[in-house]
């Protein structure tokens, strides 16, 4: 039951409130619709216990003149099929460099850059070895940036087991949560009824890509790294996201 308080702020004995959760791989600089997703929930858990994800784990996009460049942050071959708390990065290629410079040429007329700018030039500065940590850095900085504030755990520190869905299912259980945030993606995979069994509300994030002004680009191209939005419209940029489809679906 969905606890609905009064103008006195009066909550019912018996009436709880209901606890949103998402639960994500802890990609590199994400796109938008993963920072809207977080939004709409109460609780993060990043997946540094699940095997790595090469389509976005350690790579993300960025604009150049009407079109885009993958910046891709190398890892260690051996390490393609480990879990995402221990994938090395390979720092035999001069990656730090590479990345700060396409950005600085991609961005640095955009509005707002000088605003990142010097967090962007010490992060390229220090010296990173694995991936998820990272990544961890990046994420919870933007979700600074953005106003966005979640409790955030790590998956390995839940102590959880099994697969797909079931593991969803116990991680949801391990922190107390409700309900489930997912991704739209989700429908094409998740045991839905492993949710209702365990009396846990499923929810499907409804995000339709904010069109904005966008430097360098004479039409919009959606599915960027954040970073795109914050170096063109700073503080707004929250704003902007809320303002996009922010109903979900059951």
């Amino acid at each position: 039951m969905k606890c609905i308080p009064s103008k006195f702020n009066i909550v019912e004995k018996n009436c709880h409130t209901l606890l949103k959760v998402v639960i994500h791989q802890p990609n590199y600089f994400p796109y938008s619709g993963f920072f809207h997703k977080l939004t709409l929930g109460d609780s993060l858990v990043l997946m540094d216990n699940t095997q790595y994800d090469k389509k976005f784990t350690n790579r993300n996009r960025i604009i150049v003149p009407n079109d885009w460049i993958w910046l891709s942050v190398p890892i260690k071959k051996e390490h393609k099929f480990s879990p995402n708390k221990t994938v090395e990065i390979n720092n035999e290629i001069d990656w730090k460099k590479n990345h700060f410079t396409k950005i600085q040429k991609s961005y640095s007329n955009s509005k707002f850059f000088n605003l990142y700018k010097d967090y962007l030039k010490n992060l390229y500065e220090k010296e990173w070895n694995f991936l998820f940590e990272l990544n961890y850095e990046t994420i919870t900085k933007v979700m600074e940036w953005l106003g966005i504030k979640l409790k955030i755990y790590k998956e390995s520190d839940l102590n959880i087991n099994g697969k797909s869905t079931e593991r969803l299912v116990n991680i949801c259980k391990s922190i107390g949560a409700d309900t489930y945030i997912s991704g739209i993606g989700g429908k094409e995979y998740m045991n839905e009824k492993l949710f209702n069994s365990n009396n846990i509300n499923l929810e499907y994030q409804n995000f339709t890509h904010p069109i904005y002004e966008q430097h360098f680009s004479d039409s919009f191209i959606p599915n960027l790294s954040i970073l795109d939005l914050l170096f063109n419209h700073g503080l707004k940029s929250l704003e902007i996201l809320k303002n996009s489809q922010n109903n979900v679906e059951n």
